[in-house]
């Protein structure tokens, strides 16, 4: 069975590989190449923290175990002291000043009703997890199944090892579709016609307009995120280390500015610090607002940080949808068509399973978890709003 998938982000990349794994013929297509876009623009979140109950709680337990298993395979396909992913499984803490306590300590116990391992640190506790927090802070919940991969690495040994088991990658823009008695068959490119036997679109926040080529209605939109970068130091971050307000702003169905904070050290000594979330479109402007809004932030959890030069800022869109669960499987209305896109801030740490469920819903093989919460063909992602 030959199946096109639209996109060579993380998502892209994880359903090549899955099709590929289960037999498929894959053609990937991207416009502007591997990780060209959202991918290469995050921080390459793998999270169960940040997630209530609920069915992406599930998807994000089962995708924490399904990366751990993936990032040892791409690893051993590099050389030793060169991996792949840069995978650490380095936990989480997510802190809280006097006014948090009780609510962050509800939402613990709620999570670990449903099996996240959440363990409550008192000061002294979180002291000795991250000394160089602000002495003000009252409490701690500390996530050890947390983890983080190099989110450009990791989404090109995916496709990488979906090319070693015969994908192809063509870099083109998709300009329509290719239907036959209502059924996709294709797509036409900058470069010409593709024909397959079925469609994966992958296009992140751009998957609402892929998906319109082919006459189907899917309510994705972008949410612009921002992210600062510092000068490599020596570590003083020991975990991804996020306040309580990031729950909230990801599940916000807001336009307007939202910042929380998130702050994590990478293997090459940087620290990474967001984050903030708004809907502007495709905009890049106006970032001196959320970006200075992080910064102070990120000053008050870590003091060290307000004397601490920037390397370099960036920003990316996040493909949002209005009950921020992701559109997972066959499309409503076209057969042929499928959509794996809507994860938001999520969709490096959601990758592998997103992958298997795609698989399941092209060619039949077992589903990882229920599919039913993450189908396209679900109400509310219908009747797209600008």
């Amino acid at each position: 069975m030959r199946v096109i998938v639209i996109g060579a982000g993380a998502i892209g990349a994880a359903c090549a590989l899955a099709l590929a794994e289960a037999g498929a013929d894959v053609i990937v297509i991207d416009r502007t190449g591997v990780a060209g876009e959202t991918s290469s623009r995050c921080e390459g979140n793998i999270l169960v923290s940040d997630k209530g109950p609920g069915p992406e709680a599930l998807m994000a337990i089962e995708a924490n175990r399904a990366w751990r298993a993936l990032a040892e395979r791409l690893d051993a396909d590099r050389l030793p002291g060169q991996p792949a992913t840069e995978f650490e499984a380095k936990g989480g803490v997510v802190v809280a000043f006097a006014g948090g306590v009780e609510a962050l300590g509800s939402f613990a116990e709620a999570q670990r009703g449903i099996g996240i391992r959440a363990e409550v640190l008192d000061r002294s506790a979180l002291r000795a997890a991250e000394p160089h927090l602000a002495p003000d802070l009252a409490v701690g919940v500390h996530y050890a199944d947390d983890a983080q991969v190099q989110p450009s690495l990791a989404t090109q040994a995916m496709l990488a090892r979906a090319r070693h088991l015969g994908a192809h990658l063509r870099i083109t823009e998709v300009t329509g579709a290719v239907m036959h008695a209502g059924r996709a068959h294709g797509v036409l490119t900058t470069e010409g016609r593709i024909d397959a036997d079925a469609v994966v679109n992958c296009a992140g926040p751009w998957a609402g307009e892929v998906a319109a080529h082919f006459g189907a209605d899917l309510d994705i939109r972008p949410r612009r995120g921002t992210i600062l970068v510092t000068t490599p130091m020596p570590q003083r971050v020991f975990h991804k280390v996020y306040d309580a307000d990031y729950v909230g702003a990801v599940g916000s169905a807001d336009a307007a500015l939202q910042t929380s904070t998130v702050v994590e050290s990478t293997p090459a000594g940087t620290v990474l610090i967001g984050s903030s979330r708004e809907r502007v479109g495709f905009s890049g402007a106006g970032l001196l607002a959320p970006l200075a809004e992080i910064a102070a932030k990120a000053s008050r959890l870590f003091p060290f940080l307000r004397d601490t030069m920037l390397l370099r800022t960036y920003y990316g869109f996040r493909p949002y949808t209005p009950d921020h669960l992701p559109a997972i499987g066959a499309d409503a209305q076209v057969s042929g068509l499928f959509h794996a896109a809507g994860h938001e801030g999520a969709g490096i740490g959601l990758a592998p399973t997103t992958g298997a469920l795609i698989a399941h819903a092209v060619l039949g093989v077992a589903a990882p978890l229920d599919p039913a919460p993450f189908l396209p063909s679900r109400s509310a992602l219908r009747g797209a709003a600008a």
